[in-house]
This record gives C-alpha cells, structure tokens and sequence, in this order.
C-alpha cells in the first residue's frame, strides 16, 4: 500500500509502517498533453448537500476559486439549497448544464445515483476535463467506462470533520488521471484538512475507518461523558472535558508520532486508576468490538455498488 500525507506530519513518527512524504510518487507520463489545471477555471459540483457544501465553502474560503466560476446542482428546492445561498454561486438543477461550465466536476451524490448522472453528463465530458467523486464503494474502472473516451476520474473519501478543516481526505487515481490531477485534487481537499493518496485497493477500508470512523468515536465521546455525569459531573463540563480529552490525545499522536500502545504506557501508573479502567474495557471488550466495527463498515462499501452490476 502507497500512502503520502500532503500536510506535516512530526519527522520522528513511528506511529504507521510507512514514510510520510511530500511527492505524490506518479510519474510524468502522458503529461505533456495536459493542459494547466493548477487551479480550476471552473467547478461543477453535482450535489450540493451536506459535504458539497462543506466543500463549496472551504474551496471559497481559500480562494481556490471565485464564486462566479461554481456552477452546483440540488434535486430541488429544499434546505440544501439554503444552506449555500449565501456563496453567491450559480445553483440549479441541470447537471449537464454545470458539467459543460466547468473543467472539474466534483460528483457528490449516493453510490447507486453517479451512474445515473455520469449517462446525463457523458456528452459534456472529454479528455480535458477531470472528475472527481466522493461516492462511497464506486470504483473508478465503473467511473470511466460510464463517463466514456479518456476521461480522467479520481476517487475521494473526505470525512465530515471537514465542516471544521480537520477532515482527511483520501484519494486515489482511474488510469487515465495523472499526477498533475492528484495534485490538483490534494490542492482541493487540503481545504477542510488533511489528504493521503492511496491504492484504490484500500478505499473500501478508508472508508469504513476514516469514513465511518467519526460516528464510532462520537459514541465513545458520549459514553466518557456519561461516565462522567454518573460520577456527579454537569453533563455541559462532562462533555467538555470528554471531547477535550479526545482531541487532546488525537494531537498527540499526530504530532509526536509516537504508536498509540507507548502513548497509553505513559498514562498508565502501576496499580493506578487508568489501569483498573482499562481492565473495563478490555473485560467488555471495546477493543474488539472497534476492530470488528470498522471491518463491518468496510464490508458494507464493498457491497455498495452490487446491485448495479448489470448497468
């Protein structure tokens, strides 16, 4: 597996069985006849919802692109399209309308709609033009043959701790895409927080980690807090000091790279309180129970796509 993080990570991490790096590690090939795609000159974002719109936001917020140049669509009239109203961009309901304005199309819909839309946009799309989808389980060999010709495709999986630019992004790459396409994605994504590039062998389980990971983590949040609160703490300052606690320790991890074992040694005195809590969780389980969540979780987007098959 090919992992690279695109924002810093401490030099002395240990934490992961690979080398953090800055390059993107594609070749050159077939780039010459690549036209500039440093910036977008215009973006089509088909599906403004919850993360499209996250997403519309951050990319105005850095001024990855003016909102003159953002052509998004909605199913219809509802609360989606409120929730971006105020970027002043152009919002409607054509897909093939917006995909012909722009040279990036950031497809953000359910994995069983992007066929659908791919056949709707297919005329407006040639070789010149990238696509980039969120959808969760839908491969890019799928993407290509429904978009036709050489179209380039990438695959992203953000998560929505990008409503507050501490998301990771992960992506990978259709055959006809180029590391200058990467790179203008990693460009995109490090907007609403960090990007890897991986093999899409492994976007299933990015998925069912980092994808899914946030509702695990909020559950255990929860269940601290509760902790708390049955201890006699207000359940305002249990939460508090839960959440605090938890996005404390993710820091340290991040920033010392040291492994998350040596990290819980240092917390632990001999016949202390963390041991005999620990002793808690390993009786119930949680560790397990989390292994086997994110497991499932990635099961569940191998299986995503199977009834369109036959499409």
């Amino acid at each position: 597996m090919v992992i690279k993080q695109r924002k810093r990570v401490h030099d002395s991490c240990k934490l992961l069985p690979f080398r953090w790096t800055s390059g993107d590690g594609e070749t050159a090939r077939g780039e010459a006849n690549v036209t500039d795609i440093s910036t977008p000159k215009g973006l089509a974002v088909l599906g403004a919802g919850k993360m499209g719109g996250i997403l519309i936001e951050a990319f105005l917020k850095h001024g990855l692109i003016a909102p003159e140049r953002v052509f998004a669509t909605v199913r219809q009239t509802s609360s989606e399209r409120r929730s971006i109203s105020s970027a002043q961009i152009t919002l409607g309901t054509d897909n093939r309308a917006a995909a012909k304005n722009a040279d990036v199309i950031l497809i953000c819909l359910k994995p069983l709609a992007v066929g659908a839309v791919l056949d709707e946009i297919r005329p407006e799309l040639n070789d010149q033009k990238l696509v980039i989808s969120i959808a969760a389980a839908v491969p890019t060999e799928y993407m290509e043959k429904r978009a036709g010709g050489n179209v380039p495709v990438l695959r992203a999986m953000p998560n929505t701790p990008s409503m507050v630019g501490e998301g990771i992004t992960a992506i990978c790459k259709g055959k006809h895409a180029t590391a200058k396409h990467l790179e203008l994605a990693r460009k995109l994504f490090d907007a609403v927080g960090k990007t890897v590039v991986v093999d899409e062998k492994h976007m299933d389980a990015v998925t069912g980690l980092s994808g899914s990971g946030p509702a695990f983590l909020y559950i255990i949040l929860e269940s601290l807090a509760e902790g708390g609160v049955k201890m006699g703490l207000s359940r305002e300052l249990a939460t508090l000091l839960a959440a605090q606690t938890m996005l404390g320790a993710a820091k340290v991890v991040l920033e010392t790279g040291h492994h998350p074992a040596l990290l819980k040694d240092t917390v632990t005195t001999p016949a202390g309180c963390t041991i005999d809590g620990i002793l808690e969780l390993e009786e119930g389980k949680l560790r397990v129970t989390l292994i086997k969540a994110v497991v499932k979780a990635s099961q569940r987007a191998k299986e995503l796509l199977f009834s369109d098959k036959e499409s």
